[in-house]
């Protein structure tokens, strides 16, 4: 059994921000965990727009606290997130991610990712057979 606490996480090298600021993830559960899948718990800044396109992975996201919206790049339509949504990036969804309130969100990953990945300039994780 694994057991973590997320303030203890907070503390460590699981705790992941983006180089522009945008973002802050403490990943919880990770590959060398054998879950094949990772878990995350991400904070959004409020004021921010981080655009994504997980080409290598698939991801449930949950909105704990805050507001924003998710863009779909393909067609422009725009999702309202507020506690109590989940969106799932089903289709490796090329988006953005806007908060307009700072946003809480518990973030499932699969595959699971390694604990240090931080966003290439596409918008991706690399994928989970890249060294």
């Amino acid at each position: 059994m694994i057991v973590r606490n997320l303030e203890e996480a907070r503390k460590t090298d699981r705790h992941v921000v983006a180089d522009n600021g945008n973002w802050e993830s403490t990943r919880l559960v990770l590959a060398d965990d054998g879950m094949n899948h990772s878990f995350h718990i991400t904070v959004i800044h409020a004021g921010t727009e981080t655009p994504i396109h997980y080409k290598h992975h698939l991801e449930t996201v949950y909105c704990i606290e805050g507001e924003g919206e998710v863009e779909t790049v393909a067609d422009g339509k725009i999702w309202p997130i507020k506690p109590g949504d989940v969106y799932v990036l089903d289709k490796h969804d090329q988006h953005l991610l806007r908060a307009s309130k700072t946003m809480t969100l518990a973030c499932v990953f699969y595959p699971a990712i390694t604990g240090r990945e931080k966003h290439r300039a596409d918008g991706s994780y690399a994928p989970a057979d890249e060294s």
